[in-house]
């Protein structure tokens, strides 16, 4: 778990169709995703296990991260490499707490730069900031200031994330402004080419 916190960051759309979710990660992954967080909001316990067993065995097969969004006792059931949390989800230094030092904990920051100092104090592994541009999958006030990834990257020792509504184009000056990993949901997911996507994310780091 020793890999670092850089590059494509996948982030799972809410699709109930296990299979498709599945085959268009795997598409993704031989792209060069190399982090993926498993995130739906409406799944029921059983689908969410499901989805989060079959994630997690696809990512153990390749070179990849398996984050679990919110669910801490899922995150601890299956042993995921770690776990992200949102604002009004449990606080950071909770999660922490509870799955341990050897756990990869993120962070929602969204616009908010002290956000993003609390999360370091209190045990986040990497901030996470946005969004930036309107979304095709989740609804939220474009608000987040663009010079906010210059800004901690000058106080806070964390990789950077940022996310909402990101492209290969629109996702090229907060790369420049030094962002560690840029979150896609629709650019990969909803591509007619997935895996030609994410391999076009990953050629702005420099990973394949």
């Amino acid at each position: 778990m020793n890999r670092p916190l850089h590059g494509l960051y996948l982030v799972t759309p809410d699709w109930d169709d296990t299979h498709r979710l599945i085959a268009v990660s795997r598409q993704a992954l031989q792209g060069g995703a190399r982090i993926l967080q498993y995130r739906h909001k409406t799944a029921d316990a059983r689908l969410r296990r499901e989805q989060a067993t079959a994630l997690q065995q696809l990512c153990r097969d390749y070179p990849c991260l398996f984050i679990i969004n919110d669910h801490v006792e899922l995150c601890a059931e299956l042993d995921a490499d770690g776990i992200h949390v949102g604002g009004t989800d449990l606080r950071v230094d909770e999660v922490r707490q509870r799955v341990g030092p050897g756990k990869i904990v993120g962070a929602s920051c969204y616009g908010d730069l002290q956000l993003a100092r609390s999360a370091q104090q209190h045990g986040a592994s990497y901030v996470a900031f946005g969004g930036f541009y309107p979304s095709r999958i989740k609804k939220y006030p474009v608000t987040t200031p663009f010079d906010i990834v210059t800004q901690a990257k000058k106080e806070i020792a964390l990789p950077c994330a940022v996310i909402g509504g990101m492209t290969v184009d629109n996702s090229k000056p907060l790369i420049t402004s030094g962002a560690d990993m840029v979150a896609a949901i629709s650019s990969v997911y909803l591509a007619d080419h997935p895996q030609q996507a994410a391999r076009e994310f990953c050629q702005l780091f420099g990973t394949i």
